[in-house]
């Protein structure tokens, strides 16, 4: 009967069944739809303290963030600025340091990587201004500060040649009794 009446819809939706057919239709659809909402709702309901926490995480992270920073900060590494054994092979690895990044700013500046090695020239110098920190007040203290002062200085030039840079980090190593290694071994 259905099949019928869908042969002449127009006439049939006027006098027929086929207007009552689809109102059942889109009621049963209305019903599914609220069904399947009410589903939905109920399982959002039970995870809502997961949606709470997920939510909370990222304002967690930042927080852990901010608090190592400060931490950091206000710590400072401060292991290479003492009198003991550890601090000067602290200072002694810091040297170590700005050999290794003058190497790599010659072997890039020999590829032709000039990017590259003003990235190790920077990282030279950072190396360099912690170990000016580290060795100032101990250099002070013995008198050798100036001329430690310029030497540091000197390797911190870019017209000097790496050559002399090496020589230069040799030399530090050599007369600083800040930088000597300890006569007394563990």
């Amino acid at each position: 009967m259905y099949e019928k009446e869908l042969m002449h819809p127009i006439q049939n939706l006027l006098k027929g069944e086929l207007a009552h057919a689809l109102l059942i239709q889109i009621q049963k659809l209305k019903l599914d739809i609220e069904t399947a909402m009410l589903e939905l709702n109920q399982i959002l309901r039970a995870n809502e303290i997961n949606f709470a926490i997920l939510a909370a995480l990222p304002a967690f992270f930042v927080s852990l963030l901010l608090i190592m920073l400060v931490r950091a900060w206000i710590k400072q590494d401060t292991r290479a600025e003492g009198r003991g054994r550890v601090a000067r092979i602290q200072r002694r690895l810091l040297v170590v340091e700005v050999e290794k990044w003058i190497m790599q700013y010659q072997t890039f500046m020999d590829q032709g990587k000039e990017k590259d090695a003003q990235c190790m020239f920077g990282m030279m110098l950072y190396s360099l201004d912690r170990l000016y920190r580290a060795v100032e007040r101990h250099a002070k203290a013995t008198g050798e500060w100036l001329c430690l002062r310029q030497d540091i200085v000197d390797l911190g030039k870019p017209g000097l040649q790496t050559a002399h840079k090496l020589i230069l980090t040799a030399r530090l190593e050599r007369v600083y009794d800040c930088l000597l290694p300890s006569l007394k071994r563990q």
